[in-house]
């Protein structure tokens, strides 16, 4: 492989890599509000954490404070009696002969040595004034002395009768600094006068034992959370598994597997819920299964009886059109009756037609019969062909297509009677005022939206505009037919080549459908080209749209699309 690909390769698998480090935040908090086990294990973690922590800072602070105290006691003590013994030795031996003063220090530091834990011992005259008897100063133990403060040394001075300490660091034996007590007190030379004696103690074993004993309870914490970690884990588990399972089946119900149940074992409370779901499961399957064979029933008897009346109805049309191409020579009341049995008729064939087409949805049996057709084109010819209705209502049909002309696989007579509906419902609820069609298309789909200005709907109206046989205003009389079927029908002709008829509405402002077609098949709605609210565009600025040649705009568009 070529060393810059190699570099390329490198550098995309970093960005990846970058890329899912900065997402994870996102991951996390998905994670967090998907799942009950994971929000539960973090939230007794966390908090069985912060129980241990502040449990293991309690008891390492109070091991700490009662291991420092009772070694300090212990110093003070053993400080105090070294003391009191070289006190002891310095009276003895000065009382049988003075000449001796210069050489007892040794029997004291021997002394000290021998009563006291610590080699390190300091002493110091208090009076600074030259006297030839004075013993001279002395530190065993090495040059500790030097961390000895000057607060410590003026209050050893100040009482003789009390005794001082004070925290200080210590070198061991390595050179390492650890952690000391140094106590001092007055010793009383006679003749001479008082001395300073300062007693250095190491407390690096009880350090050791400190931080042993720190370290064991750091260990058995993170051992505490691991375990309640484990129990929390499994503990969820036994609960949250049952109500993925409940979830799970649920959701299959709600696909329509009716026959899926919950495996129940034990008699516990989750066991109880599972029986009592599959309870309901089979109730609600008893009932859908009822429900499905009055379904089939009702559709069976609408599609039998709208066949058996196909043939009677043919020959009442028949008779009918005989009547009506005869009415001008009949009396005026008989030519009427004539007249309105041939308009009932025909109102009665459509709604004939109309139920067998809904009984074939009901019954899952409608076909497509796909085509290259141009959505364009389509409306121009609704619109040419309900020309003559339009005018006998006042009404401008006006086209705008921006879009739309290249060819999209449709059922061109669904679509017809979509536009056809859609443009005669507008015609019938204009009020006589101007409706503008609109075609529009980009990469994903095409569409078409009627707009007309006339009452418009309520909300509560909208909901139930695309019921069978639902009417806005049932005291308003029909005056070009139709069978209340129609937008139930266009919904179903949408939807089944997997687009959308959606509808906005507004008292006082008209009603706008819009109709949507992918161009290919899709598993989600496309978002339509026409916007479903309509702006507040002057009518008079759209203007009449012309038969326009679009032949150089198909191929541009196709050349797009390719």
């Amino acid at each position: 492989m070529p060393a810059g690909s190699v570099a390329l390769t490198r550098r995309a698998r970093v960005m990846r890599q970058l890329r899912a480090w900065r997402t994870w935040p996102e991951q996390v908090a998905g994670l967090w509000r998907r799942s009950l086990r994971f929000r539960t294990l973090v939230l007794t973690i966390a908090l069985s954490t912060l129980a241990i922590l502040v449990a293991c800072v309690w008891m390492a602070l109070a091991i700490q404070n009662d291991l420092f105290q009772s070694r300090r006691d212990q110093v003070l003590g053993d400080a105090r009696r070294a003391t009191t013994a070289a006190q002891e030795t310095l009276d003895s031996a000065l009382q049988g002969d003075a000449s001796q003063v210069r050489n007892v220090m040794d029997s004291v530091s021997a002394t000290l040595g021998r009563q006291s834990d610590s080699d390190r011992v300091a002493v110091f005259r208090v009076d600074q004034v030259p006297s030839p008897n004075a013993p001279q100063d002395f530190v065993l133990g090495g040059s500790w002395d030097e961390q000895i403060s000057d607060s410590l040394r003026a209050k050893v001075r100040t009482d003789a009768s009390l005794q001082w300490w004070q925290s200080v660091s210590l070198a061991d034996e390595a050179g390492r600094m650890v952690p000391g007590i140094v106590v001092g007190q007055q010793l009383s030379v006679p003749g001479v006068g008082a001395y300073e004696l300062y007693i250095g103690y190491d407390l690096g074993a009880a350090d050791q034992t400190l931080g042993f004993v720190q370290g064991t309870l750091w260990v058995v914490g993170l051992a505490l959370i691991a375990i309640i970690a484990g129990i929390s884990w499994v503990v969820l588990r036994s609960v949250t598994v049952p109500i993925g399972e409940a979830a799970e089946t649920s959701a299959q119900l709600a696909a329509g597997r009716l026959d899926v149940r919950l495996d129940v074992h034990g008699e516990d409370e989750i066991a109880t819920l599972g029986r009592s779901f599959n309870a309901m499961a089979d109730s609600i399957q008893a009932q859908i299964k009822e429900l499905a064979e009055l379904s089939l029933v009702q559709q069976r008897f609408v599609s039998d009886v709208s066949h058996e009346l196909r043939t009677p109805l043919t020959t009442i049309r028949l008779a009918a059109d005989v009547l009506n191409d005869h009415r001008a020579s009949f009396d005026p009341v008989s030519g009427r009756a004539a007249e309105l049995l041939h308009a009932q008729v025909q109102r009665f064939e459509l709604l004939l037609g109309d139920l067998l087409e809904i009984s074939r949805y009901d019954a899952g049996s409608v076909q497509l019969e796909q085509e290259p057709t141009s959505l364009a084109h389509l409306a121009e010819d609704v619109i040419a062909q309900m020309q003559q209705l339009a005018e006998q209502h006042g009404t401008d049909v006006r086209l705008v297509a921006p879009g739309g002309y290249s060819p999209v696989d449709m059922d061109p007579r669904r679509v017809r009677r979509v536009v056809r509906n859609l443009l005669g419902n507008a015609i019938e609820h204009g009020e006589g005022r101007p409706i503008v069609v609109t075609v529009d298309s980009d990469q994903d789909a095409v569409a078409l939206g009627v707009r007309d200005y006339g009452m418009g709907m309520h909300p509560e109206e909208q909901e139930r505009v695309f019921d069978r046989f639902w009417r806005a205003d049932p005291s308003r009389k029909r005056t070009i037919g139709g069978t209340g079927l129609g937008l139930s029908i266009a919904l179903g002709d949408a939807r089944l080549h997997g687009g959308t008829l959606a509808v906005w509405s507004s008292p006082g402002r008209g009603t706008n459908f819009v109709l949507t077609l992918p161009r290919r098949s899709v598993t989600e709605p496309v978002e339509s080209p026409i916007p479903l609210a309509p702006g507040d565009e002057a009518l008079d600025d759209l203007g009449i749209t012309q038969p326009i040649d679009v032949s150089g705009l198909n191929a541009l568009e196709r050349e797009g699309r390719s």
